[in-house]
């Protein structure tokens, strides 16, 4: 197809949103967020967390005001406060900005019959995690994805600030033709890009695609993500997509290490961090200051998470999902066999993100869940397992409080309005139970989030959801397949 083709029929171009048809509404659920919609608030009290410097130190008050931060950590007269709402915090409350989420999937594979994008309940779970801003990743349907972005930045559906991707670029979409020209490629990235996508995600592509795709992606201002591998059958290295210019890198760093004639997962699980070719790969990161989503947890939910530290059930997830789907999930895992090779892939992750860390890269890592639902999991609770996992593979919580808040908003362009907390900037911060600093796992006490200004209670979030997700029976498979 050439670019002529495509301007005529835009609309027929696989991939492309459809512009000509009216957004579907979902039915959404009745929300008690738990507070006035206030245009001004002030939280008092508590302690305050600087990510940046990694420190924490006594709240006085912070001023919200028309979804951005006024004043933050400031002493307020009685008469700048008659008109707002005031949060009192208990002295092991600790405000932390929202965390930003690069690799967070709204979809779910219920049945063991292909993903598809959930975009009613999933919000509501990565917002009361105090996730606050999330990149999708790639999408199965970003038509719907689209429709939920725009819904949720009218304020009409509450959830996370839903900084869509659009379709994959390469393999994994599966309308992509691998005969399309640099000219085909270039018409894709224009059409999302005037749909609205935040930046694209190439999962499959080869070298000869992912080049005009990073390039055209970059004359709109528009970053790029890669699941990347070895070079074997026509995939791409990092090595190769950071002499293109990519933006990010997701799950191994790869380079010289890899075997272009093997699959990169094997040759990576055995990798040694004291190398010259794994040293030359992470210089190349440090060198063209290229983003790094570890997604280190993703594995483990491929293998045995029972095996594991942190992935245990703070709140119970499974209950969320209908009866009908627990029960599915559970005849599932009852022949399971984990996996071997994605034990060795977690162990792997661990060594090489903190070798990454120590060598100059603690500012280029970022926080991605890359967690599908099936069933088990919910990846809006799945960020908080994957900050304790880097602090179980030796990162220090204060430098995983910033990977997971000031990195992300910086590795997508926002760092001016996200990741700190700071006055001009937009009132996205959650409030947890017990010191962060102290123990990752205080990350899971969410008290009260913030997000645009608009406070929640992440209880009442989650209240309508129990039992709310997915087919109800047999009869009920439509829509939960693809």
């Amino acid at each position: 197809m050439r670019l002529s083709a495509i301007l005529l029929l835009l609309v027929l171009l696989p991939g492309a949103p459809a512009l000509a048809q009216a957004p579907l509404t979902p039915d959404l659920p009745d929300v008690d967020t738990g507070y006035p919609d206030a245009p001004r608030v002030v939280l008092t009290g508590g302690q305050i967390v600087d990510v940046t410097a990694g420190t924490v130190e006594p709240h006085e008050s912070t001023l919200v005001s028309n979804g951005r931060l006024l004043r933050v950590n400031g002493a307020f007269s009685h008469d700048q406060l008659d008109d707002a709402h005031i949060v009192e915090l208990g002295d092991d409350h600790y405000l932390l900005p929202g965390l930003v989420d690069l690799h967070a999937h709204y979809n779910m594979d219920l049945l063991g019959e292909g993903r598809v994008d959930e975009a009613v309940y999933n919000p509501l779970i990565y917002l009361a995690n105090g996730v606050t801003s999330t990149f999708t990743g790639g999408e199965y349907d970003p038509e719907a994805m689209a429709e939920a972005r725009d819904r949720i930045n009218r304020g009409e559906q509450i959830g996370p600030r839903i900084l869509t991707a659009g379709p994959y670029i390469g393999r994994s979409n599966p309308d992509w033709d691998p005969d399309y020209t640099a000219e085909d490629i270039a018409a894709l990235i224009d059409t999302w890009a005037a749909a609205g996508v935040a930046g694209f995600k190439a999962k499959g592509a080869s070298p000869e695609h992912l080049a005009p795709a990073i390039r055209r992606a970059h004359q709109h201002g528009l970053t790029v993500t890669g699941h990347l591998d070895s070079g074997w059958r026509g995939s791409t290295n990092a090595r190769d997509a950071i002499r293109m210019g990519i933006d990010r890198v997701e799950h191994i760093l790869g380079g010289h290490v890899l075997d272009p004639e093997r699959p990169a997962y094997p040759v990576w699980n055995e990798v040694d961090t004291t190398a010259i070719d794994f040293r030359a790969i992470v210089q190349k990161f440090l060198d063209h200051r290229v983003h790094f989503s570890a997604t280190m947890t993703a594995p483990v939910y491929f293998a045995n998470p029972d095996d594991y530290e942190g992935f245990d059930y703070w709140v119970d997830e499974q209950a969320f999902f209908t009866p009908y789907v627990q029960e599915q999930w559970h005849a599932r895992k009852a022949h399971a066999t984990g996996s071997e090779l994605m034990d060795g892939l977690y162990a792997a992750m661990q060594r090489t993100t903190k070798a990454f860390y120590d060598a100059g890269g603690h500012d280029l890592i970022v926080l991605g869940t890359d967690k599908p639902a099936w069933g088990d999991y919910l990846p809006g609770f799945s960020a908080h397992r994957e900050m304790h996992a880097m602090v179980m593979a030796g990162i220090p919580e204060a430098g995983v409080l910033r990977i997971a808040t000031q990195n992300g908003a910086e590795a997508i362009g926002k760092g001016n309005l996200l990741g700190t907390l700071e006055a001009g900037k937009l009132a996205d911060l959650f409030v947890v139970e017990g010191n962060p600093l102290d123990d990752i796992t205080h990350t899971r006490n969410v008290r009260l989030v913030v997000k645009d200004g608009r406070l929640y209670d992440p209880e009442r979030l989650l209240a309508p959801i129990p039992g709310q997700i997915g087919p109800i029976g047999p009869d009920d498979h439509a829509g939960w397949t693809r």
